[in-house]
């Protein structure tokens, strides 16, 4: 008999959670809590009530956010009480899994709170902020044996589901080489949204936001408004282009390669460019390689909207996205594919065709483990790989160094 140790323990990929606290009979909605219903946290309260309302699956029985508007605005449309302050909302009995869509900053806090008291979580992308915090998340969800889903879509869509079945089949060989890009484009800028002049820490009625628990463990400062309409735009809350956009390639990546993997260095550049009003880059650019013998490099730009595919190379294929409308891309390396290889997927381009992944099937998928145990698509382990490499381009980068990851202790230097 195999007996784990503490890390093969973690980096499992078949490991069946236990039962949850209040565990919903199987015709029972599972009752849902929302912290954060303001842009994200608002599309993912309309995409649950849809599940629940074509699907019974599920209700919204509790809100939570800092801005009196958003918390009112909820509680009135859902029928159901609103907090500002989150643990009031994860103390309920009631509440089955947590929703978490604050800004990153508040993702850990929220959600090891919540897997503490019992709660199954669904937390928005990047998982949390550091990366500490995401040992201590995984530590805590698997010691409380909790179902965590991190809000990364393309962990549930055919496209990346499709490429894990490529992967495991050998279609492009041994992996050498990831690159996925991330580029947007506009004339004031990326993560610039409007500004309410008259909402604040002093505001009345609607108008009023609670400044001091928006801050949590960040350093105190007056109030800013841009630092929290457009907290993208700031270190303290954010990581800009690396926990915005480059998580949502590193996340599902980390579950098409059969286990999740952890980075060996990763180093970063770029640099503010065109838009001055930030403290993250407009431009940038990491690269992360990996114990098992491949590089990811992911590049990226606020001020030039042109895309290149994702692109995974092997020594003897390549998968590109994209590249087809609806389909996969593999592209065999002619000169040195083994007549095994022929004789399986030939030696011309293959067009792999994908079905269109169906509305709310990441939002599905997580509902579908908190019954059945099972582990979500991104699960924590997953959403903790990723949040490694990606948090330690965003140190790299301030460091303006090469940095090292240590797997016994997670250390970085």
């Amino acid at each position: 008999m195999k007996v784990l140790d503490r890390r093969s323990f973690l980096t499992g990929t078949a490991v069946l959670l236990g039962s949850a606290s209040r565990m919903p009979a199987a015709n029972d909605r599972i009752q849902l809590g929302f912290v954060g219903v303001g842009g994200r946290g608002g599309w993912l309260t309309r995409a649950f009530s849809g599940i629940g309302e074509k699907h019974g699956l599920c209700r919204i029985v509790a809100v939570c956010d800092v801005w009196e508007k958003r918390r009112r605005e909820m509680s009135e449309r859902y029928q159901c009480p609103g907090y500002m302050d989150h643990r009031e909302l994860i103390e309920r009995s009631d509440v089955d899994a947590v929703v978490v869509a604050t800004p990153d900053h508040w993702h850990a806090p929220v959600s090891i709170y919540a897997m503490e008291k019992g709660k199954d979580v669904y937390v928005e992308k990047p998982m949390c902020h550091t990366i500490d915090e995401a040992r201590r998340m995984m530590d805590t969800c698997l010691r409380n044996k909790r179902v965590l889903q991190v809000g990364s879509h393309g962990g549930s869509s055919n496209t990346y589901l499709k490429i894990k079945e490529l992967l495991a089949q050998g279609i492009i060989g041994r992996t050498i080489m990831i690159h996925g890009a991330a580029h947007r484009n506009s004339t004031k800028g990326e993560w610039n949204w409007k500004i309410y002049p008259e909402a604040g820490p002093s505001g009345e009625g609607d108008n009023r936001i609670d400044w001091k628990r928006y801050l949590g463990a960040t350093p105190d400062r007056p109030w800013e408004p841009d630092r929290y309409f457009n907290f993208r735009k700031f270190w303290d809350y954010s990581g800009g282009i690396a926990t915005d956009l480059y998580y949502h390639m590193m996340a599902p990546l980390n579950m098409t390669w059969g286990q999740p993997h952890l980075p060996s260095t990763v180093t970063a550049s770029g640099g503010i460019y065109q838009f001055p009003d930030r403290e993250v880059p407009d431009t940038y650019h990491m690269i992360a390689e990996y114990p098992q013998g491949f590089s990811v490099l992911f590049t990226g730009s606020m001020a030039n909207g042109y895309m290149s595919p994702l692109t995974i190379r092997g020594h003897e294929g390549t998968i590109v996205l994209d590249r087809h409308e609806g389909t996969l891309a593999v592209q065999p390396e002619r000169g040195v594919i083994t007549d095994q290889y022929k004789s399986r997927f030939g030696d011309s381009e293959i067009l792999v065709p994908l079905e269109p992944t169906s509305e709310w099937a990441h939002q599905l998928n997580f509902l579908e483990c908190i019954r059945s145990r099972a582990k979500t698509n991104v699960d924590v382990v997953t959403g903790a790989y990723a949040q490694v490499a990606i948090t330690m381009g965003v140190m790299a980068y301030r460091q303006k160094r090469v940095l090292k990851f240590n797997p016994d202790d997670w250390s970085v230097s």
